[in-house]
């Protein structure tokens, strides 16, 4: 077989674009995440309502992206991905255009539906054309791409809401999305080990079935849900929080809150060092007890302590995660792409309950409601991880016993 190998043109080419197609996924994911002050006062509608211009797209893209993962099988990878980025391109430029808030969450359906082509399958088109030795480089980009992305379309965002309206904003993003993707159908090397195979639904459904078996795992997907729930639900509402007295901050100074994004690309790979020295399961129990002290440190009127609280919380988050992701792979024995795809419908699908319910909290109780929310997510994911410990202290009880 014919790898990409590091130091190459083409390996350089392929890594730019799939940063790219990470970059303009979670750019046009997220877009709407600062603007839900906005749709409150333009379309007259409650926080918890506003949302759903997030958590439609998140629970489309959940549900997808199985399904992408498998057409990718026997349609190929490029070309699905290709598809994605145009399709989510241009459905970012008609929301600029849409005529009501029905319409606008229609858009973000077809979005979440669309938007599931790239994460699905970009990192199998890297695990067949990337040398090896090379492919831990390839990921990292890959995934800085999608950070760097959501990052970006926050603040970009926000700032554009500031001088010009919330509409330019969206055409501007999704214009520089359609050069990107242009870009990306230049750069990225044809596939020359993808081997087409038929679809079979039938195996693949047998597959989802054998890990929804094992407890372990579906303590894990639990984790993602709660996990991810409660993360969303402080992005979405904290907003609401600054915009308004005491703070009455800008939009364009609250969508640069995001920039705190940036300590997660620490957190993930400082957990994952510490994993290997202290183990997973203390490792994730921290990560979700740091969570949990950065939300209560929003609590304060202070607006200095609030954003420590938040910078807590976001690297206690992203390393959370990390561990709880890569724990995936280690517990499945077969099928792990599969296994894989199941985490993130529970890491997209928590996003989205967890988004639109805080903000029935966020309406009754205000921002003590959204902590008290996030909290109850939070407990829930350490006594999600504790079974999983205690789980896997059996297995390995037994093991043990059956070796002698």
């Amino acid at each position: 077989m014919s790898y990409l190998q590091r130091g190459t043109k083409q390996f350089k080419l392929a890594n730019l674009a799939l940063f790219a197609a990470g970059f303009i996924t979670f750019a046009n994911l997220y877009i709407t995440q600062p603007l839900f002050p906005q749709f409150s006062e333009q379309y007259n509608v409650s926080p918890a309502v506003a949302s759903l211009s997030l958590s439609l797209s998140t629970v489309a893209l959940s549900i997808s992206l199985i399904l992408f993962g498998s057409l990718s099988e026997a349609w190929g990878r490029k070309r699905l991905m290709t598809f994605s980025i145009f399709a989510a391109s241009i459905l970012t430029v008609a929301l600029a255009f849409s005529p009501s808030f029905e319409m606008l969450l229609l858009l973000r359906i077809a979005q979440g539906f669309v938007f599931a082509g790239v994460p699905a399958i970009a990192m199998a088109y890297l695990g067949e054309e990337v040398e090896p030795s090379s492919l831990g480089v390839a990921m990292g980009l890959y995934i800085s791409g999608n950070s760097v992305g959501g990052l970006a379309g926050r603040i970009i965002m926000g700032t554009m809401t500031d001088f010009f309206g919330w509409q330019v904003g969206m055409i501007t993003i999704g214009l520089l999305s359609l050069a990107v993707s242009a870009y990306f159908v230049w750069a990225l090397p044809s596939s020359k080990n993808f081997i087409a195979r038929q679809l079979n639904l039938k195996a693949l459904t047998k597959s989802l079935f054998f890990h929804l078996k094992d407890p372990g795992l579906i303590c894990l997907f639990g984790v993602a849900f709660t996990l991810m729930g409660g993360f969303v639900a402080l992005y979405n509402y904290i907003g609401y929080k600054l915009l308004g007295s005491p703070y009455n901050l800008s939009p364009g100074v609250v969508g640069w809150i995001f920039i705190v994004y940036l300590v997660g690309t620490f957190s993930s790979t400082w957990f994952g060092s510490l994993s290997d020295k202290f183990g997973r399961q203390k490792v994730l129990l921290t990560g979700i007890c740091i969570m949990f002290t950065g939300a209560l440190l929003t609590l304060p009127v202070n607006l200095f302590i609030k954003i420590i609280g938040i910078v807590i919380f976001t690297f206690g988050f992203f390393g959370s995660h990390s561990i709880a992701s890569g724990w995936v792979s280690f517990r499945a024995k077969k099928d792990k792409a599969q296994a894989s795809s199941l985490y993130l419908f529970a890491y997209y699908f928590g996003s989205s309950v967890g988004g639109t319910t805080a903000g029935f909290f966020w309406s009754s109780w205000g921002w003590n409601g959204v902590i008290a929310f996030i909290s109850a997510f939070l407990i829930t994911s350490f006594t999600l991880a504790v079974t999983l410990i205690v789980l896997n202290r059996k297995t390995e009880t037994l093991e043990n016993h059956l070796q002698y």
